[in-house]
């Protein structure tokens, strides 16, 4: 009888501890790792303290061969990450957008160039005059640094705060009314 009980205890503080787990973007850890609560195609994580932590997004750069690029080139500044592909239809209006955020705001804007060829990922960024550098990712390695980040949501962006700490992702196509806004936000707030 005694067994039974404790073997009961025990199924129940192991049911509450599963309980227990958030649906936040965020693991226990500190590191971001991506859950969509209930479907949503934006999502916001404050407060500051919140937010996960984005590591091991680095690259090939699409604009400088040989050269390996990633958010250690950009410590201390905001970073819209948006991952895009040559072939993707809405990413075509999106690139220049994002290249007009930055010169607008000051943050920067990495790409991450997802499923993609080469000559045609060049092409894409030479016949927009887009500026902004992006890591060249036709394998999908970088893309897995982003626990749990859904592979097939193109195009999609992560907007990170100064520390690299995941403060939006929109899984839809940006937009500029929301987005220079909460860039401003991010830029203000203590380093």
């Amino acid at each position: 009888m005694r067994r039974i009980a404790i073997a009961i205890g025990v199924a129940a503080v192991l049911l509450l501890a599963g309980c227990s787990t958030s649906k936040d973007a965020v693991a226990q850890t500190g590191n971001f790792e991506f859950v969509a609560p209930g479907g949503q195609t934006t999502i916001t994580y404050d407060p500051p303290a919140s937010r996960g932590q984005v590591n091991g997004v680095t690259g090939e750069s699409l604009l400088h061969n040989g050269q390996t690029v990633g958010l250690e080139n950009y410590p201390g500044k905001v970073v819209v990450l948006n991952i895009w592909g040559s072939w993707c239809g809405p990413c075509r209006t999106e690139a220049p957008e994002l290249q007009s955020v930055q010169d607008q705001t000051g943050a920067v804007v990495l790409g991450i160039d997802v499923r993609d060829d080469r000559p045609a990922a060049t092409d894409f960024v030479r016949a927009r005059s887009i500026t902004f550098d992006s890591i060249f990712d036709a394998p999908g390695r970088t893309l897995a640094a982003l626990r749990g980040y859904p592979r097939n949501t193109v195009p999609s962006t992560l907007v990170l705060d100064r520390q690299h700490r995941v403060a939006a992702v929109y899984l839809t196509t940006i937009r500029v009314p929301e987005l220079v806004p909460l860039i401003q936000r991010l830029q203000a707030e203590p380093a």
